[in-house]
């Protein structure tokens, strides 16, 4: 059993705390009848540690949380997963200035890529369902094998989708040419447990867990892992740089008890898939899923129906249950190994009701296809230049100059460099959240 040194800690002291330290709230009058945790909320003293150099209860906790996972080093962040993507790209550039990167990366690769001067490969494989799937070993093999300025490949793995990429294939092919393995894991950090075989630590040189999405965990927390011991200076020179140097002891509290909970408790991994196999099994005849590696997303399609999903979508939120998102044809239904059948049971009944409503029936709009980008020019090149915010509709054959996608899932549809199409303006004009678009206008390379 391990113990939650960080709550441990910050708990013992909080009984005889008398502030004269940030932060301002000082656990104090009404602040605190908000928020009953605020006496844990505190900032680098003597008993609590420094995440920017360690050597006290962070670190002995960062050390039980890599015995857990199998990692040489583990670091947690209170950031979310995007200060882990940057160090894994700082890393990255002291080795070549170009990467390879999946279409579906998550912004914040994007933005690393501009941060470090990284010329983005995008690869992508192709689509099944209306979903981008992982490119194959190949094609990641025939960019390494010709070009010796590519460091790394950054894979997503699991995506937004839950699909698990290739990664012992992967493996194989950079060990090949020498090359490192970087895993944007971050929908991911509860296949450390379980024995799941699409684990990012099995495989990666270094890998991003979004503790907070997936484990019980505060919003923000995740960490870095590390398996080679090559990469741990660059690493830590990186999160020195990029970590907030203000973390949230509570978060961080959270990170460790994540971990730790559920390497303590195992059967609630088990309890919630059996839950989610059982709702699949109940409603097999009447929903179809998209076939997902993860168990924890779990994705219903509504096309077979008829229905918009965000109308459905609109009718959950007005019965209090809120899904992860809507994406035109699916919605996403965020899991993990907290949730319980009965959640699962209510959602059963209410999308029964839903679905069986002739109101909704032939509200499906057809989704846009995936757009697989026309790229003339490099994402470096693009950056350079001039730009100008144009109407979409006027965007068409123009080179993006600032990327533009969904939030969520905050994947670009179209990139830096890329040229605007026709497809990629009609999935952005029917969006009903996105970034990258200024007052329903998009940025684009100025013409001379």
């Amino acid at each position: 059993m391990y113990d939650y040194l960080i709550y441990s800690r910050l708990k013992k002291h909080a009984r005889t705390l008398k502030s004269f330290h940030i932060p301002g709230h000082k656990a104090r009058g009404e602040f605190k009848s908000k928020f009953p945790d605020a006496s844990i909320d505190v900032t680098e003293l003597s008993y609590s540690d420094n995440l920017q150099c360690p050597d006290g209860v962070i670190a002995e906790a960062q050390r039980d949380i890599a015995k857990i996972l199998g990692a040489a080093a583990s670091y947690i962040t209170t950031d979310g997963s995007s200060s882990g993507v940057y160090a894994m790209a700082y890393c990255a550039s002291k080795r070549g200035n170009k990467i390879i990167v999946f279409r579906n990366s998550h912004q914040s690769v994007w933005n690393a890529c501009r941060l470090f001067g990284l010329e983005p490969l995008i690869v992508q494989g192709p689509e099944k369902d209306g979903v981008l799937q992982p490119p194959d070993k190949e094609l990641i093999e025939r960019l390494v094998s010709a070009d010796a300025n590519i460091s790394a490949v950054l894979a997503t793995s699991p995506d937004y989708y839950g699909n698990i990429a290739p990664l012992s294939e992967y493996r194989e092919v950079l060990t090949k040419y020498n090359r490192l393995l970087l895993v944007d894991g971050a929908h991911g950090a509860h296949l450390a447990f379980g024995k799941s075989k699409g684990y990012a630590g099995r495989f990666a040189d270094m890998w991003v867990d979004g503790a907070h999405k997936t484990l019980p965990a505060l919003t923000q927390g995740a960490l870095i892992n590390i398996n080679n011991d090559d990469l741990i200076p660059s690493a830590e020179e990186a999160l020195g740089l990029f970590r907030t140097t203000s973390p949230n002891y509570p978060i961080m509290a959270s990170v460790e008890y994540g971990v730790k909970f559920l390497a303590n408790n195992s059967k609630y991994i088990y309890r919630a898939k059996t839950a989610v196999e059982q709702f699949k099994k109940d409603v097999g005849n009447e929903f179809t899923f998209y076939p997902s590696d993860d168990w924890t997303k779990l994705l219903i399609d509504f096309k077979p129906f008829g229905i918009s999903p965000d109308k459905v979508l609109e009718r959950l939120e007005k019965k209090g249950l809120y899904a992860e998102f809507s994406d035109g044809r699916y919605i996403l239904f965020y899991l993990s190994p907290m949730t319980e059948a009965a959640d699962l049971n209510v959602l059963k009944k209410r999308l029964t009701s839903i679905v069986g409503n002739r109101k909704l029936k032939g509200t499906y709009k057809e989704k846009p296809p995936v757009p697989s980008g026309d790229r003339s020019y490099s994402f470096q090149y693009a950056l350079r230049k001039q730009s100008e915010w144009v109407e979409l509709d006027d965007a068409v054959g123009r080179m993006c100059a600032k990327n533009a996608g969904l939030a969520p899932p905050c994947i670009p549809v179209v990139v830096t460099g890329e040229m605007v199409t026709l497809a990629a303006v009609k999935t952005l004009s029917q969006a009903k959240s996105v970034f990258g678009l200024k007052d329903g206008k998009i940025c684009v390379v100025k013409k001379w």
